[in-house]
C-alpha cells in the first residue's frame, strides 16, 4: 500500500511481483541445497533401511521449513524496506 493507505501505482505492484518472484526462486535454491544436504547420503551410501528413511523425511521436513522461513524473511524485508523519496536521484545526506 502506499504511504498514506491509498491504492498502489503500477510502479509499486511491479516491485511487489519482482520481490515475490525473487522470494519465491530463492527459496526453492535454498530448500533443494538443504534437502540435498540432508538427504543426499541416503543417496550416495548403501544405509540401513531406518536411516534412509530418516534422511529423506528430516531432509523434506527441514527443505519445507527452510522454504517457508525464506519467503516469509524476504517479504517482510522487502515490506519494511525504505523507499527514496525522489526516484532516480541521490539523498543528499548519502
Amino acid at each position: 500500500m502506499s504511504q498514506y493507505g491509498g491504492r498502489r501505482n503500477k510502479a509499486e505492484q511491479d516491485a511487489f511481483v519482482v520481490e515475490v518472484g525473487y522470494a519465491l526462486v530463492s527459496a526453492v535454491f535454498a530448500a533443494g541445497v538443504v534437502f540435498g544436504a540432508v538427504a543426499g547420503p541416503a543417496l550416495l551410501f548403501d544405509l540401513p533401511w531406518t536411516a534412509e528413511s530418516l534422511l529423506w523425511q528430516g531432509g523434506k521436513w527441514l527443505a519445507v521449513v527452510v522454504f517457508g522461513v525464506r519467503v516469509i524473511s524476504v517479504l517482510v524485508r522487502h515490506r519494511h524496506a525504505r523507499q527514496p523519496s525522489q526516484p532516480g536521484r541521490t539523498n543528499p545526506d548519502s
